[in-house]
């Protein structure tokens, strides 16, 4: 995950800013903002209109892989292979689509925000910021 989000610093197509934010904390943080939706991968935190986003562990994973490669489809077999890892076997495309609806959901609890993530027919998905509602 980590080598996706540095491999997108560098095409810069998501702003991505890194500070630290306390004495205790020397690393700096890895934040992406795309529109009013914020996410900090080392807090594992997600905000829209700086509202905190509860996910799932999973739903936090999938979101991470896709808004750090914006417009980049991922196949089903490539979110199993890249989210659940050695555990890929016991999920299906339905999982993912269970687990990709749940996070539209919480990202879009307001009906003016727009939709993050969009299906690619028999595909997989991809993370557009620029959706409309």
């Amino acid at each position: 995950m980590q080598y996706i989000l540095e491999q997108e610093v560098c095409h810069g197509s998501a702003l991505i800013s890194c500070h630290t934010s306390s004495v205790i904390e020397k690393n700096p943080l890895t934040e992406i903002q795309e529109g009013e939706l914020y996410l900090c991968l080392e807090h594992r935190t997600v905000r829209v209109r700086e509202r905190i986003i509860n996910l799932t562990s999973k739903e936090f994973d999938i979101l991470a892989l896709l808004i750090a490669n914006p417009k980049r489809v991922f196949t089903y077999e490539l979110i199993t292979d890249l989210v659940w890892k050695e555990d890929c076997d016991f999920y299906s495309r339905k999982a993912i689509h269970n687990h990709i609806s749940k996070l539209r959901k919480k990202l879009r609890y307001e009906p003016d925000l727009p939709n993050y993530i969009e299906s690619v027919a028999g595909i997989g998905y991809k993370f557009e910021q620029s959706s409309t509602p």
